[in-house]
């Protein structure tokens, strides 16, 4: 059986794990994000580490971005342009690719998720579909006809900029870059900022939670008008709070306003937009799934 590597690498937080998929994880570590040295040190050590008890066939990368993902391009595996302090231009792939001389696949940490719902969660069978995570940001994952969609860039569908009634809401958003984009207007993050109090700690009947499946159906409503998915898959820490999914639903057919006639949505939303179902190993799954692809390789399947 292929033994794979994977890293999920956050601007928080690196999660690494060894496996072959949700029930045949082997080992995993969580350590915070600090340098690009320290940190991609500790990466090496612990798949280096699990290397010399169990061959393995490659590593999958799933990052935090923006990232260049174009297999053609002499920065392929790079972090470019994020906000993270000291990780602006850093060869992420090519340094742990040479470190343990192992082919590396490499994607978005979002992209990487929506593999591993699509191999093992809520998206199997499913050729189109989007994966959000709304959470420290809000990031979203497509594939489009069996296939990740990158085109000049990967998708960065948190920065969509979405209808804002100031007069409603007069929060200015905190996206360092666009103020009021969808991330900046209902990312975890946001919520906190405008109500003085993370998710968390807010009841079930605060105002929040109506304002926050608002915006989020507003995102909603217009992936399915410009990529028509089969499914929406939303995971992430603010869409644990009890009750949010309806919220939304509710909110996305009366945005959509009977336009889209499809039975998918208007009949069978509750299957239409869904939770995520890999949870916690969302990131370091979806490394898997990436280096799986990568690999043309296929674990065993395991015996009953």
């Amino acid at each position: 059986m292929a033994l794979f590597g994977a890293i999920e690498a956050g601007g928080t937080k690196f999660v690494c794990a060894v496996g072959t998929g949700p029930e045949d994880l082997r080992a995993r570590m969580v350590f915070p994000t600090s340098t690009p040295g320290e940190t991609i040190r500790q990466v090496v050590e612990f798949l280096g580490e699990a290397a010399r008890h169990e061959p393995l066939a490659a590593v999958g990368i799933a990052s935090f971005g923006p990232v260049d993902v174009k297999p053609d391009s002499p920065r392929f595996g790079y972090i470019t342009s994020t906000p993270k302090a000291g990780w602006q231009n850093v060869d992420l792939a090519g340094e742990i690719r040479r470190a343990l001389d192992l082919p590396v696949a490499f994607d978005t940490d979002v992209n990487a998720a929506a593999l591993g719902e699509r191999r093992w969660g809520a998206a199997q069978g499913l050729q189109t579909f989007v994966y959000l995570t709304v959470g420290p940001g809000i990031g979203g994952g497509a594939l489009v006809a069996g296939r990740l969609m990158h085109g000049v860039l990967h998708p960065e569908m948190g920065h969509m900029r979405i209808s804002h009634n100031r007069q409603a809401d007069p929060f200015p958003g905190v996206c360092p870059f666009h103020g009021d984009c969808w991330e900046g207007l209902a990312s975890g993050p946001a919520i906190a900022a405008r109500w003085g109090c993370k998710g968390e700690c807010l009841p079930i009947d605060h105002p929040a939670w109506p304002l926050e499946a608002h915006y989020l159906a507003l995102g909603v409503t217009n992936l399915v008008c410009v990529l028509a998915p089969q499914r929406i898959i939303l995971g992430g820490g603010v869409m644990r709070r009890s009750g949010l999914f309806r919220l939304i639903r509710h909110k996305t057919l009366e945005l959509l306003n009977n336009y889209i006639q499809v039975g998918e949505i208007i009949e069978r939303v509750d299957e239409y937009v869904v939770p995520a179902q890999l949870g916690d190993n969302a990131g370091v799954l979806g490394a898997i799934a990436l280096a799986l692809d990568a690999t043309k390789a296929e674990p065993e399947r395991q015996k009953t």
